[in-house]
């Protein structure tokens, strides 16, 4: 739906209003701002050039990088206006400088900054904004683009924790598929037309290799598209209601990476859920942002029903104890917050010890992946070098038999 820009009169107070509306054509926008009792001094349409609308993904670090270079430009006193002109001229990431190019404009034309935000959910999240929206409200915002900017940048960090434990073991793995399926089609069979011609019963590690190599050659273009579509399938079972929630399920009940699973999505709801009590916002509205944030469906779901007890009058603490996935700890900080008035104080050292907790967890998973990675690698290419050279052993035995 085209966005008109307009300048108008209230009819009512007599000032100047200047926004955005959208509409289907100019006509139905006029008509619009007519029934709210506003005169239209002008209005049009907006041009392509003053951004993507609702478009324009933005990294993680680049979303780090300009709020934090905002907070610090507002709290020095530094115009919004100014600030974002600023901002969108220094950064070099395109789909950023499209997003801060557009939001700059509908602030100009009168927007607030945390509606202007809004029409980007690709860039910025529900929590994001909602905690702009606060803090405009409050009168606090350079205050709580510092926070957001310090969140931002913890998760930023365990994510790139997460990355690098995860990226070792996964590129050794690969080199570890690549070199069997390469021995299997092109050097393995070349040992077996040699072993064959020479007429002799061969090892049965070795002519189990062989047989493995015949098959392997013989269904792997029809194995490629199989597998491909498995994985695809997979991913795409997992996106849909069903899937995910069997998928949010059963990865927190794995062993060891169910258990860092489990902490990164409770780190992700305890700093969050600090953050927004921080900034002042209702309860309930807060349940309802960490709920959609957390990043599990189980999780999620265990805080609407928590948030209908709260509703009713139930206490924090005493309505998510009620569910498992709340470990007991949690519920314990929670309980000493309510009764001390510092939640948010108590749930920021709960999400700082969860990620402290994460972080060990996967150095030490990390330090015992690389042996027994190694040790897998050397026993799959090791044991199939093994079973070619086992019928060289007896060479002169098949070679004398031949005689």
């Amino acid at each position: 739906m085209p966005t008109f820009t307009y300048s108008a009169k209230d009819a009512n107070s007599g000032r100047q209003v200047n926004s955005t509306i959208e509409a289907t054509n100019e006509q139905a926008a006029i008509a619009s701002l007519i029934n709210k009792n506003f005169l239209v001094l002008d209005i049009r349409e907006k041009v392509a050039k003053t951004g993507r609308g609702s478009g324009g993904k933005v990294g993680l670090a680049d979303l780090v990088v300009f709020t934090r270079q905002l907070a610090t430009m507002i709290d020095a006193g530094l115009a919004m206006v100014q600030s974002l002109q600023a901002l969108g001229e220094q950064t070099t990431n395109k789909a950023m400088q499209d997003v801060i190019k557009d939001v700059t404009y509908r602030v100009e034309g009168g927007d607030n900054f945390s509606s202007a935000l809004t029409k980007h959910p690709k860039a910025f999240s529900k929590l994001y904004t909602r905690m702009v929206e606060a803090g405009e409200k409050g009168g606090l915002l350079a205050e709580i683009l510092g926070r957001l900017a310090t969140y931002l940048e913890n998760t930023a960090r365990l994510q790139k924790k997460v990355k690098s434990a995860t990226m070792y073991p996964t590129a050794v793995t690969l080199v570890a598929i690549g070199i069997t399926i390469f021995l299997l089609t092109y050097v393995v069979p070349v040992f077996g037309d040699v072993f064959t011609g020479f007429g002799q019963k061969l090892p049965a590690p070795t002519q189990f290799l062989i047989e493995v190599s015949d098959y392997v050659r013989k269904y792997f273009l029809i194995g490629l598209p199989v597998i491909g579509g498995t994985v695809y399938g997979w991913f795409a079972f997992i996106k849909t209601k069903k899937g995910r929630e069997f998928w949010d399920s059963t990865r927190i009940k794995l062993p060891i990476f169910g258990i860092i699973a489990h902490k990164i999505c409770l780190a992700r709801f305890t700093r969050t859920f600090a953050s927004l009590i921080r900034s002042g916002m209702p309860i309930l509205e807060v349940l309802g942002i960490v709920g959609a944030t957390c990043g599990n469906v189980v999780m999620e779901k265990a805080i609407k029903t928590a948030a209908a007890d709260i509703e009713k009058g139930e206490g924090i603490s005493a309505s998510l104890g009620k569910h498992p996935v709340f470990p007991t700890m949690i519920i314990r900080m929670l309980t000493a917050g309510e009764q001390t008035g510092k939640i948010d104080t108590m749930m920021e050292r709960v999400a700082d010890f969860l990620d402290e907790e994460v972080e060990t967890t996967l150095s030490g998973l990390t330090s015992l992946i690389e042996p027994i990675l190694i040790v897998f690698l050397g026993v799959v290419v090791g044991g199939m070098v093994i079973c070619m050279f086992l019928p060289i052993f007896k060479l002169s035995d098949a070679v004398s038999g031949n005689k």
